[in-house]
């Protein structure tokens, strides 16, 4: 199928390295995005871009929807975007966006009605991993969803899991993971804040931390911006908060005390509350009272 063509909506940190991997490995590739400098982005670097969703639907066979969250999925395909009556019968729409597992299935349904297919493709690996065409991908769906998606997937990830037959199976995945990272960089920000309290340099905290058994993949990631006093937003505050709070709410429907979770969403929405919601996650930091965080360069 590499005959098909492959849309991208959403330029963000994760779809910008989606999108240009797929245009590396010579796919027609067509991308859009509401911020007109993601655009000029792609644009600058020989990509195609559509003006409108409904655009860049009526020329897709396999449609990645990278946006921020539900809503936005939504508006996508059903609202002012109208994605989903643009789309050529049989083509493939693949939800890349965190959403809850309801949310998930609810598309699925949605998107038959239209004769389309659609894979609950929840993904993670950042920025840098996504512009190397190796991020990782949690899908559920429908074999003939995966067979259309195979040939994109193997330019933009290191790893596809097939977690189902149905949608919902992928974003329950996802689910997982965001607990494990928003915690991971919750502590990790507590920890890098006890160390300056006591005294410590940041980097003499981070390079002992990364060669010692309480490193974490988000600690190495995320206190790298803090040791470099930088906060340009890679994945934001905000995002925990969304992301967490979808955590804790699935789990109240499924009584499963979630404690660490709920502590972690607190710390970021504190944070969120000192004016940092638009900063990098790893700003969580600066709510702890009586340290000193270095200064970017």
């Amino acid at each position: 199928m590499s005959d098909q063509t492959y849309g991208v909506i959403g330029l963000g940190s994760m779809g910008m390295g989606m999108a240009c991997s797929l245009r590396r490995a010579g796919l027609a590739t067509i991308a859009c995005d509401i911020n007109p400098a993601a655009c000029e982005a792609f644009a600058h670097v020989g990509g195609k871009i559509a003006a409108t969703s409904m655009e860049i639907a009526a020329v897709s066979d396999v449609l990645f929807l990278v946006v921020v969250n539900a809503a936005q999925v939504k508006d996508v395909l059903f609202g002012t975007g109208q994605a989903a009556k643009s789309l050529r019968h049989g083509s493939l729409v693949v939800g890349c966006s965190t959403v809850n597992p309801v949310f998930a299935k609810d598309m699925e349904k949605r998107l038959e009605e239209f004769g389309l297919l659609y894979l609950d493709a929840p993904i993670s690996g950042g920025a840098a991993k996504a512009a190397a065409g190796e991020i990782t991908v949690m899908a559920s769906g429908s074999p003939e969803a995966f067979a259309k998606a195979e040939r994109g997937f193997s330019v933009i990830a290191a790893k596809v899991y097939c977690m189902g037959n149905e949608a919902g199976s992928g974003s329950a995945m996802k689910m997982v993971n965001q607990l494990l990272a928003g915690v991971h960089i919750a502590a990790a920000a507590e920890a890098m804040a006890l160390g300056l309290r006591m005294g410590l340099e940041a980097r003499t905290v981070y390079d002992v931390i990364t060669n010692a058994a309480g490193n974490s993949w988000m600690f190495e990631n995320r206190m790298a911006h803090v040791v470099e006093g930088d906060y340009t937003p890679f994945s934001a505050v905000n995002i925990f908060i969304k992301d967490l709070g979808m955590v804790t709410d699935t789990a109240r429907d499924q009584d499963m005390p979630v404690p660490m979770a709920a502590t972690a969403l607190q710390q970021f929405v504190t944070a969120k509350a000192a004016g940092y919601g638009l900063e990098d996650d790893s700003a969580v930091i600066k709510i702890f009272p009586g340290i000193t965080l270095p200064e970017k360069d």
